[in-house]
């Protein structure tokens, strides 16, 4: 199955998404997949074409700032959770999708949820992978130095942060060339990481997860959460409380995932999906 890549400008900006859809006709509403810190819609690569085959046009941007897309400067842009909002906002209908299914993953996939809440009739269902939900969330020591002073200006011009990072949440090895697609935004300019140091500086992870905590508790669409039980950095007791206290919440366990399981269990995390956007 394809993967076609695709971008669009959505008020001055620029989107870069991948797009693997169905042979012939579906019926079935197109699958959004939103990616964390510091991946890109690459990280969906492998679940997309399981999608599409099943008839589920499947679409994964590059969040602004983020992999191929624009990297505008903080002064055009704020990289807060309510510019990633936004900007989510006005791409969703620019393509003109009227309703989805939505997926996200990680830090920054949060703000999809954020998104969700804001706009529930744009949803049918919400799956979350490994995204923080909880007041009790921190950000783990490899993102949060990303952000600070000095450190984080030296941190984010590495290229290899992207290895150290991925290959620290997942706690597997990722390969080089999949590593390469990772890197190249970061080779090409430095504004890929000078994006990432902003939206880490600029996160308001509590007020986010506030936000995302209160509104899920009284959220009534169905919601899967899918949870690496390896994941370092988001332990699996602080989001069950709110999956067990929702009127349609499920959880799927994946005893040998991390934090970015599309990446190191696309097997698992296919089958989890299609299982979950069937019923």
């Amino acid at each position: 199955m394809a993967i076609n890549e695709e971008s669009i400008e959505v008020g001055g900006l620029k989107w870069f998404y991948r797009e693997a859809k169905p042979l012939g006709r579906s019926d079935r509403l197109p699958v959004l997949l939103l990616h964390g810190l510091p991946s890109q819609s690459y990280s969906w690569t492998e679940v997309m074409p399981a999608l599409a085959e099943k008839g589920y046009p499947a679409i994964a941007p590059d969040w602004i700032g983020y992999g191929f897309s624009s990297k505008p400067d903080r002064r055009d842009f704020a990289y807060t959770p309510d510019a990633f909002v936004d900007s989510l906002t006005a791409f969703i209908q620019t393509l003109e999708i009227d309703r989805l299914s939505l997926v996200v993953q990680g830090f920054l996939g949060s703000c999809g949820i954020q998104y969700a809440l804001r706009h529930p009739d744009k949803i049918e269902c919400l799956a979350i992978l490994g995204a923080p939900v909880s007041t009790a969330a921190k950000l783990p020591w490899k993102i949060q130095q990303l952000g600070l002073p000095f450190v984080g200006d030296m941190l984010t011009q590495d290229p290899l942060l992207v290895d150290r990072t991925l290959e620290g949440g997942s706690r597997y090895g990722i390969s080089d060339k999949d590593l390469d697609v990772y890197r190249r935004p970061f080779l090409k300019s430095s504004d890929a990481g000078r994006s990432l140091m902003w939206t880490v500086r600029n996160l308001q992870l509590q007020e986010s997860m506030a936000e995302i905590e209160t509104g899920l508790r009284k959220w009534t669409q169905r919601t899967q959460f899918v949870w690496g039980m390896k994941d370092p950095w988001l332990s699996f007791s602080q989001m069950e409380p709110l999956a067990t206290a929702m009127q349609n919440g499920e959880v799927c366990k994946l005893e040998e995932a991390g934090h970015y399981p599309q990446e190191h269990c696309s097997g698992a995390v296919s089958e989890a999906l299609l299982g979950f956007l069937r019923r």
